[in-house]
């Protein structure tokens, strides 16, 4: 019997087959959006065994796990690595219809050489049998193995601006491990004004600079050097994260005296809408003039269960889809702002409510400028969305309304080493998609025109970026 996982795993198509094998198979991997952890690859961290790769950080596997009923002890709690896994073996054995299960093969598949999906039956032995392999070859199983096996050639992390970036500097003097490793800036927090901690977070920023934050002109001299320092660091790329998008039209003087009321009292929604969008549109302002690349990230509401965000912190696996809102507003305003005077930057634009791709494929050609191939993106199906219909909606959307040769491609937007497979999970998924069209008679087979649609989506449109 042929192994699930096999060559033409998602590949239903000749036409697929021939477009995967020929030209996105063996191109790099361009890994401009992740939350790997840049400390853990400059100590080259070792594994040794599989669920301190598998369960770290992952809520993904933390939301499936709970679904499924499973105790938190076995999930983030005191159980044994082993039990862990044995828990999670039980789970994604019968797991129908999840990306998970797709990737979970895909992982045992090409780093462990397992090609039988995990089942609660054979759990025993594939624990035993990645142990042995993470024995007696630890030198596969390290940080820095891992992602220079993945064929990764770049990947960016995810920082805030008041890191030292010091392990990103330790990487880069390192001759000896070639994948480029770049900071992104994600200045959240400094936009973040109505949140309780907001304070005491200006007061970190001021101690990272060497100057008290005050007054508005502190506070954007402050960040102009947090990206002049990640810009000497090598960024080339920001990232803004919004639960809802805002915008209101203001003058500097009107939002010096916001800031300043802000450091201590609550602000209406109006002061809110005009303090973020300031500083919004100046970080962008920025940006263009560093050739850097901005994503805006959206459609999220986060941490909704407080029972477990007050016990478990951030990032527990209790982050949802918002419901329907106008961002198209705010948004558009936003991108309009910037255009009046040559400031949009090149841009990507995330929702996590997949309703959103037409919208957000009908406004980005709203503000093509003609001097790079779609300057404003539609990323990748972004968190609930990279499944595979998610990413075929997304990719059907993009091609139907905007110009699919220039699309970005995929990111892990992962905290694991073994998440890169994500990139060939999207690749199959990709290539289907054009030979099934090719193959309906949507498309001609023109081999030449094909090869850089394919080549351009899987890398070299990303690596444009850098």
């Amino acid at each position: 019997m042929c192994p699930f996982i096999n060559d033409d795993f998602v590949l239903q198509n000749e036409t697929a087959k021939k477009l995967y094998n020929s030209f996105a198979k063996d191109l790099p991997i361009i890994d401009y959006h992740c939350h790997i952890i840049p400390e853990e690859i400059a100590k080259n961290v070792q594994f040794t065994n599989i669920s301190d790769i598998w369960f770290a950080g992952d809520h993904y596997k933390w939301r499936l796990m709970r679904a499924a009923g499973i105790d938190e002890k076995y999930i983030t709690g005191s159980a044994t690595p082993k039990e862990k896994f044995m828990a999670w073996a039980k789970v994604i054995g019968k797991a129908f219809g999840s990306p998970l299960y797709h990737w979970n093969c895909l992982e045992l598949a090409r780093y462990f050489g397992i090609y039988e999906p995990l089942t609660e039956k054979n759990a025993e032995d594939i624990w035993n049998k990645t142990t042995a392999l993470m024995t007696e070859y630890p030198e596969k199983f390290t940080s820095r193995a891992l992602i220079t096996n993945s064929n990764v050639e770049l990947l960016c992390t995810t920082d805030d601006p008041i890191d030292s970036l010091e392990w990103h500097k330790l990487i880069a003097s390192d001759d000896s491990f070639k994948p480029v490793v770049l900071p992104s800036f994600r200045p959240d927090k400094i936009l973040d004004i109505e949140k309780k901690d907001y304070k005491e977070y200006i007061a970190k920023l001021s101690a990272v600079c060497g100057f008290e934050i005050k007054t508005l002109d502190n506070l954007i001299k402050a960040v102009d050097a947090r990206i002049d320092y990640f810009n000497s660091v090598g960024c080339k790329i920001a990232d803004h994260g919004f639960e809802k998008l805002l915008y209101e039209d203001a003058t500097k003087d009107e939002v010096a005296v916001i800031f300043e009321k802000g450091l201590e009292n609550e602000l209406s929604f109006e002061e809110l809408s005009k303090f973020k969008a300031y500083i919004l549109v100046h970080c962008a302002t920025r940006y263009n003039e560093l050739d850097w690349t901005m994503q805006y990230h959206f459609g999220c509401i986060r941490d909704v269960n407080k029972k477990r965000f007050d016990t478990m912190g951030v990032n527990c696996g209790c982050d949802s889809i918002s419901g329907a809102y106008d961002f198209v507003t705010p948004l558009s305003r936003t991108l309009s702002k910037l255009s009046e005077t040559d400031s949009l930057p090149r841009t990507i634009l995330y929702s996590l409510n997949p309703n959103d791709n037409t919208v957000i494929d009908t406004l980005i050609g709203c503000f093509q400028c003609g001097d790079k191939a779609v300057r404003v993106q539609h990323g990748s199906a972004w968190w609930f969305n990279d499944n595979l219909d998610g990413m075929v909606n997304q990719m059907k959307s993009l091609a139907t309304q905007s110009y699919f040769p220039g699309f970005v491609g995929m990111l892990t937007d992962s905290r694991s080493f073994l998440s890169y497979t994500r990139h060939e999970y999207f690749r199959r998924i990709l290539c289907n998609l054009l030979g099934e069209q090719i193959e309906k008679g949507y498309f001609p087979y023109d081999e030449d025109i094909l090869k850089d649609i394919v080549e351009s989506i899987c890398y070299k449109n990303a690596k444009a970026l850098f």
